[in-house]
């Protein structure tokens, strides 16, 4: 699921793009991509466009307070992870209602404990389709990453 949301984000700079799901999964197989993997990440983006984040009230702002995480949530999401999102949230590239939905979706990809790479995507993907202006940093920062890990010996 991470490298197909990898894909489309570094493929299809639009969000809509992702709207027009049988000819996108089709290009995905044809890319090489398990359809167990299309079908979790399409399930995955189902969710984001479903949460009616926008019509909630704005949650007030983070910097007088903090986040505590329910044990569910510090089962998937380590201390890096948790420091990520707050380092993010310092920095102004996320609002405590866009933590809060990356939280969210996190909660709802598969599989277990995720690695801080796929929070990452995870949020990116988030911004995205918000379009929030902030996604264009973290993006740079898991490509660098991945391709720096990808460049080192065994």
């Amino acid at each position: 699921m991470y490298d197909v949301l990898a894909y489309l984000y570094q493929n299809y700079r639009h969000v809509e793009l992702t709207h027009h799901g049988e000819r996108l999964s089709r290009k995905l197989s044809a890319a090489g991509f398990d359809g167990d993997d299309i079908s979790d990440a399409f399930s995955w983006l189902a969710g984001l466009r479903t949460v009616a984040w926008q019509a909630r009230a704005p949650l007030p702002d983070a910097r007088p307070c903090f986040r505590v995480y329910a044990p569910k949530e510090l089962a998937r999401l380590d201390l890096e992870c948790r420091r990520f999102l707050a380092a993010l949230e310092n920095a102004g590239i996320l609002a405590p209602d866009s933590r809060e939905q990356v939280i969210e979706r996190a909660m709802a990809a598969a599989g277990g404990p995720l690695s801080l790479t796929q929070l990452k995507l995870l949020t990116l993907m988030v911004l995205w389709h918000r379009k929030i202006p902030g996604s264009c940093m973290v993006a740079e920062e898991i490509f660098e990453q991945e391709q720096s890990a990808a460049r080192k010996p065994n």
